[in-house]
C-alpha cells in the first residue's frame, strides 16, 4: 500500500502549508518602533485585563496567543497584519508567563535566560543559523517563535528586576534600557559583533524598554507613574501599532534575499 503524500497526515488531513518565502519583515527602524510599541502594549494590556479579572486575562492571553500562532503558521509568506498580531499576542502572553513562576523576579530572569539559551542552542544545532531572514521552513518558524516568546518572558522579568528589586522605578528603568539597547548597535558598528547576535540582543532589550515606559505612563503616581491608566496606554499603543502596520503593508517591497542579504 503506498504511503500517504508528505503534505498530508496519516488520516488524510492536510498539514499546515510550508512557507514559500521568509516570514519576517525587513529589519528597519520602523520594525524596531513597532516592536517597542508592542512590548508596551502587551505589558499594559496584560495588567489592565488582570485588574479586571484574572480569568479574563488568562482567557484573552491563551486564546489570543493560540489564534495568532494559528494564523501566522498558516500563512505562506510574510503578511504584516498577521505577523504583528502574532507579536502583540506574544507580548500579552509572554507578560503573563513571566509573572507565573513563584520564584521572584530575579529567579524568573535566570530561568527564562536558560530557556532562551536552550532554544537558541537547539535551533543553531538543528538549522545552522539563527537568522530571522532564514524563516522559510516550518521547523525554523517554530524555533523563531519559541525564541521570540522566550525573549518576551526574559525581558519582562529583567524589567521587573530593575524597577522593583533594584528600586529604580519605571522611568529610570526605561532610561537604563534605552541606553542598553544601543550597546549591540555600537558593538556591531565598532567591534564587529555579528548581525544576528546584535539582532537578538537588541530584541531582548526591547521588551523591558517598552514595558518600563508603558508602566511609567500607566501606573498611578504613588507607584511612580504618570497615572494615565493601563487601559489608556494599551489602547493608544494599539492604535499606533495599527497605523504603522498599515503603513508597512502599503509600502513594503519584495523580500530581501535571505542569507545573502548580510544575515
Amino acid at each position: 500500500m503506498p504511503s500517504p503524500p508528505r503534505h498530508q497526515h496519516r488520516r488524510g488531513r492536510p498539514r499546515a502549508p510550508e512557507p514559500l518565502a521568509a516570514k519576517v519583515p525587513e529589519i528597519t527602524a520602523l520594525f524596531w518602533i513597532i516592536k517597542v510599541l508592542s512590548t508596551g502594549m502587551g505589558e499594559a494590556a496584560a495588567d489592565f485585563l488582570a485588574g479586571v479579572s484574572l480569568v479574563l486575562a488568562a482567557a484573552v492571553g491563551v486564546l489570543g496567543f493560540g489564534t495568532a500562532m494559528w494564523l501566522q503558521l498558516r500563512a505562506r509568506a510574510y503578511q504584516p497584519a498577521v505577523y504583528w498580531f502574532a507579536v502583540v499576542m506574544v507580548a500579552v502572553f509572554g507578560t503573563m508567563a513571566a509573572d507565573g513562576p513563584p520564584i521572584g523576579h530575579l529567579g524568573s530572569a535566570v530561568f527564562y535566560a536558560l530557556v532562551l539559551a536552550s532554544v537558541l542552542v537547539r535551533w543553531r544545532r538543528a538549522e545552522g543559523t539563527l537568522s530571522p531572514h532564514s524563516i522559510t521552513t516550518r521547523r525554523r518558524e517554530l524555533y523563531y517563535w519559541a525564541t521570540v516568546l522566550a525573549t518576551f518572558a526574559l525581558g519582562t522579568a529583567l524589567g521587573d528586576v530593575t524597577a522593583s528589586d533594584l528600586h529604580l522605578g519605571f522611568l529610570s528603568s526605561g532610561l537604563l534600557f534605552a541606553a542598553i539597547i544601543t550597546v549591540p548597535v555600537l558593538a556591531r558598528r565598532w567591534f564587529g559583533l555579528g548581525e544576528v547576535a546584535a539582532f537578538w540582543a537588541a530584541y531582548v532589550v526591547t521588551r523591558p524598554l517598552g514595558a518600563s515606559f508603558a508602566d511609567w505612563l500607566g501606573k498611578p503616581a504613588h507607584r511612580g507613574g504618570v497615572g494615565l491608566g493601563d487601559g489608556t496606554v494599551a489602547a493608544v499603543a494599539t492604535m499606533l501599532i495599527v497605523v504603522l502596520v498599515a503603513v508597512l503593508a502599503r509600502t513594503r517591497t519584495k523580500p530581501t534575499p535571505l542569507a545573502e542579504a548580510g544575515w
